[in-house]
């Protein structure tokens, strides 16, 4: 892969951000940018424009970057024995995505939970797996079903919570145009399909603990 590495000063938060982009995909998808302005009405060669089809072409490859990403690898990479068999809860997790129907992004927060059955992640990859399935075109159902099941295949706990609320901009800021409108979504595994231990976790998604 013909890869063009951009080091990006951003180092007040005690980190680097290094953005990677497929240099022949972004010609080629900047090219068909610059005909899409002209048809819009645009002219692409002034000068507020020049640069915009590549600028759109990076940010495109960055906000689909978890096709290049594998969620299961994510979690073993992190995982640990351990003799803990009750609730853990990551929650209001930000999540960032694209509807493949309009390709306008939808945002907003997961709340996950799992149930160690032998095994237990390191926290921090419970976010990065979000990360990895929602950085594609999505739908928020799928979305959600497939983190649920990338923890439940990959984990093997005695269960797991997923719930996703995110607004949806294809209906914000067209179609029905509502804008305080959330979209609440879950899918549940093994313990989670009983009514208390669901109960408990939706308890703990809403209290304020902080």
């Amino acid at each position: 892969m013909d890869n063009h590495t951009n080091h990006l000063d951003e180092e007040d938060n005690g980190y680097i951000k290094i953005d990677r982009y497929n240099e022949g995909k972004i010609a080629a998808v900047a090219h068909h940018y610059k005909d899409i302005l002209g048809q819009l009405g645009e002219d692409p060669n002034r000068e507020g424009l020049i640069k915009t089809p590549e600028r759109v072409a990076k940010a495109l490859q960055y906000l689909t970057h978890g096709y290049d990403l594998n969620p299961a690898e994510i979690l073993r990479s992190a995982m640990f024995k351990e003799d803990y068999s009750q609730m853990v809860v990551v929650k209001d997790i930000e999540v960032f995505s694209m509807c493949e129907h309009h390709m306008l992004p939808f945002f907003g927060k997961a709340h996950i939970a799992y149930i160690p059955n032998g095994h237990i992640v390191g926290l921090s990859k419970i976010p990065r797996i979000v990360d990895a399935f929602a950085r594609r075109l999505q739908v928020q159902e799928r979305l959600t079903n497939e983190i649920r099941d990338c923890i439940q295949d990959t984990l093997m706990p005695a269960g797991v919570a997923v719930v996703i609320e995110c607004k949806h901009l294809c209906m914000a800021m067209r179609g029905i145009q509502k804008q305080n409108s959330v979209t609440t979504t879950s899918a549940f595994t093994g313990e989670f399909a009983k009514d208390k231990t669901r109960a408990e976790f939706l308890r703990l998604i809403t209290a304020n603990l902080h």
